[in-house]
C-alpha cells in the first residue's frame, strides 16, 4: 500500500509541474497540439498507477517528452507564422454585419444549435445585433456588437471617473493577509476601525474582505452554522 501511495505522489507532483511549467493557458481554453498533449499526458501518467509491474519511469519518461515537444513546438510557432497556422489553425468569420456565414458554419462543424448556444452563453439574443461573430483557434466564439449596440463609455458620455485602484484580498476566511495590507497602504489600525464600522470587530467573523487604494471595500460576514 506504501509503493501505491509513494507512486500516486510522485505521478502527482510531475503532472502537477509540468502542467505548471506548460503555462497557464493550458488551464483554460486550449489549442489542438495542447488538447492531444494533456490527454496523452493523462492516459501516460495512469499506466504506472494501475500496474504496478510497470516501472516509474516508463510513466514519467514518456510525459517530460511530451512536455519538451510542447515547449519546442510552442517556441517555432512564436517565431514561425506559417507553421503557426499550419498546427493551430485560423480564426473563421462566422457571423458578418448580422448574417450568418453558413459555409463557415459547415466549414467548421458548427450547427444553428451550437451557434444560439455560445451566443446565449455571452448574453446575446439578437443577431443582427453582431458586428462580427469570430471562432477562435480554441474553439470559442468571440462576438463583437454593432457599434450602436454597445455599452456608452465614460468618455463617450464626456466622464472622466477616477480609477479606484485593483482590489485586493485583505482578509480570507477569518485571516488578516498582512502583505496585501501594506500594499495597499493601509495599517492594523485602519483595519480594525473599518472592521468596527461594519460591525465586525473580530476579523475571525469575516468570510472575504477586499479593499481598493482609494479605501473601497467589500466585507461578507461569515454565516452562522445551523
Amino acid at each position: 500500500m506504501a509503493i501505491v501511495i509513494i507512486r500516486t505522489l510522485i505521478v502527482y507532483f510531475a503532472l502537477l509541474l509540468t502542467m505548471r511549467l506548460m503555462g497557464k493557458r493550458q488551464l483554460g481554453e486550449m489549442e489542438l497540439s495542447e488538447f492531444v498533449t494533456a490527454a496523452l499526458i493523462a492516459d501516460l501518467a495512469a499506466h504506472p498507477l494501475q500496474d504496478m509491474g510497470i516501472p516509474l519511469l516508463n510513466g514519467l519518461v514518456p510525459i517530460l517528452v511530451l512536455f519538451c515537444c510542447e515547449v519546442l513546438i510552442a517556441g517555432i510557432s512564436l517565431r514561425h507564422i506559417r507553421l503557426r497556422s499550419l498546427i493551430f489553425g485560423k480564426p473563421s468569420l462566422l457571423i458578418q454585419q448580422g448574417r450568418i456565414l453558413q459555409q463557415e458554419m459547415e466549414k467548421n462543424r458548427f450547427t444553428p444549435d451550437e451557434l444560439m448556444q455560445e451566443l446565449r452563453s455571452q448574453g446575446v439574443l439578437d443577431i443582427n445585433s453582431i458586428a462580427y461573430g469570430v471562432l477562435e483557434t480554441n474553439g470559442r466564439l468571440n462576438v463583437i456588437l454593432s457599434p450602436g449596440e454597445q455599452p456608452a463609455t465614460a468618455r463617450q458620455m464626456g466622464l472622466n471617473p477616477e480609477d479606484p485602484g485593483y482590489p485586493s484580498i485583505v482578509i480570507s476566511a477569518g485571516r488578516v493577509l498582512e502583505a496585501n495590507l501594506r500594499h495597499l497602504g493601509f495599517d492594523r489600525a485602519w483595519l480594525e476601525q473599518t472592521l468596527r464600522s461594519h460591525g465586525a470587530e473580530d476579523p475571525r467573523r469575516v468570510f472575504l474582505m477586499t479593499a481598493r487604494p482609494s479605501g473601497q471595500i467589500y466585507l461578507a460576514l461569515k454565516e452562522e452554522k445551523p
